[in-house]
């Protein structure tokens, strides 16, 4: 159910060669922003804080404008993107209304069993919710369950676990895969090939979380072991009647896309939900609409700047010499880690679909209506549906590599701080985290399966 205009993707074909180079500038620069400025000193970091929304909106401008002015259907071609970009918003907007309800309340100290059985739930969790809702949900129980012994371990393997390689097997569970079933990528197709590495690859990080965390329990004074070997005293669960506004949620993105009907009742059901829920669940949550305004006004920068980069890629794409399933897991994940992964899978999806046509063009129609019929061609081929689930799974898989590679990551690393718990320096989350534990993971896995 790809959201598309009839004639967008001969539109894109043909305007491709009237997009200048220079035109990726502003992309490049809104993306370049995301990931430098929040590393700044701290007066230039507030400035970016106060006028990141006139930024990535002011560049997306100026390509919206050199579209409508300049190239030949650029109309059709922002309508399209405009029109994309609400239903990415619409879904993750409202996850993110709907999980800020739901609170959960943990009373008892964690043993190692009791953490990696937390992050197994979590990961499941994030196929329904979305990385951004289960990490919402889920990182505060995760911080009070582990408050006696709680270490940056703890933190960096969250957000391994749940803020990213979980939601690798629905279009709910991550933001890039959204964007796939949007291009017409089906709601199951990817549940159907992925689990086998899935699974593996979250074994490893949840093996390795065990190494640490045993040894960590290990070193606790006995009066702490005391304390976290005592009986559980259970799990209470505030915010019930969101499950309802979640399964509403989660029943629209199978409704017709017709008249934004799908984005109707997401959006319903979050104001629903802001509405009716507790307003001391809100409180214990310290919900807020910050983290979400913040995506909002990226992604709308992200969206309308990435255009060119993808027209050019239509034009260029069989040039850039990366062919294999297993180069474009590597290629599309480094980018991931440094880049946020939603306009990174939406760069490579692209470059696979220009690849695949330029090896075998006989098998695709000679004027597509929508790129959906592309994505049906590639799925139906084994070689090039090895293609969609590389770029999948690189952009969610490594998107857990530093702190800017996924939209959770910085949110969990905010709570984490301003709870008073020690989470490493975006150097320190690399060389000590990511390079030595899940990068070798990750490899190893995409070796395998790939």
């Amino acid at each position: 159910m790809p959201m598309h205009l009839p004639t967008l993707f001969a539109t894109v074909a043909e305007s491709a060669a009237s997009i200048p180079l220079w035109l990726v500038a502003p992309f490049a620069l809104l993306l370049l922003l995301i990931a430098v400025m929040p590393l700044t000193p701290p007066r230039v970091k507030h400035f970016w804080e106060h006028y990141y929304a006139h930024t990535a909106v002011g560049l997306g401008l100026a390509v919206i404008v050199f579209y409508l002015l300049e190239v030949g259907g650029g109309g059709a071609i922002v309508a399209h993107t405009l029109s994309e970009y609400f239903s990415f918003i619409s879904l993750i907007g409202s996850l993110f209304v709907v999980a800020g309800g739901i609170h959960i309340k943990v009373k008892d100290e964690a043993t190692p069993l009791a953490n990696i059985t937390f992050l197994a739930i979590g990961a499941v969790v994030a196929n329904v919710i979305g990385t951004t809702g289960a990490s919402m949900v889920m990182i505060r129980p995760w911080i009070r369950m582990n408050k006696i012994r709680i270490s940056r371990f703890h933190i960096v393997f969250f957000i391994f676990v749940v803020s990213n390689v979980g939601g690798a097997l629905t279009p709910i569970g991550d933001p890039p895969l959204f964007l796939g079933y949007l291009r017409g990528v089906p709601f199951f197709w990817l549940i159907q090939h992925v689990v086998v590495q899935w699974v593996f690859t979250l074994v490893l990080l949840l093996a390795a979380f065990y190494v640490l965390d045993r040894r960590s329990y290990r070193h606790a004074p006995a009066k702490i072991r005391a304390d976290i070997d005592r009986p559980s005293e259970g799990i209470r669960f505030d915010g019930k009647i969101n499950l309802l506004f979640l399964a509403a949620i989660i029943g629209a993105v199978f409704l017709p896309e017709t008249y934004f009907l799908r984005e109707i009742v997401m959006l319903g059901a979050a104001f629903a939900s802001y509405k009716l829920t507790a307003k001391t669940v809100h409180e214990e949550n310290a919900f807020g609409f910050g983290p979400i305004k913040e995506v909002a006004f990226l992604f709308v920068g992200i969206f309308a700047t990435m255009m060119p980069a993808l027209g050019y890629i239509d034009q260029h794409g069989g040039e850039f010499g990366v062919k294999k399933p297993f180069q474009y897991y590597v290629a599309s994940g480094s980018l991931s880690a440094v880049l946020d992964n939603a306009p990174t899978y939406a760069t490579f999806l692209r470059l696979a679909e220009t690849t695949a046509i330029s090896e075998h063009p006989a098998d695709f129609p000679k004027n597509p209506k929508s790129e959906s019929e592309i994505v049906d061609v590639l799925r139906a081929t084994p070689k090039d549906a090895a293609l969609i689930i590389a770029v999948s799974l690189g952009a969610v898989f490594f998107g857990a590599m530093t702190y800017i590679g996924n939209g959770p990551n910085f949110m969990v690393k905010s709570i984490a701080d301003s709870a008073g718990v020690h989470t490493p320096s975006f150097f320190g989350y690399v060389f000590k985290y990511s390079l030595p534990i899940l990068l070798p993971i990750l490899l190893l896995g995409g070796w395998l399966f790939l």
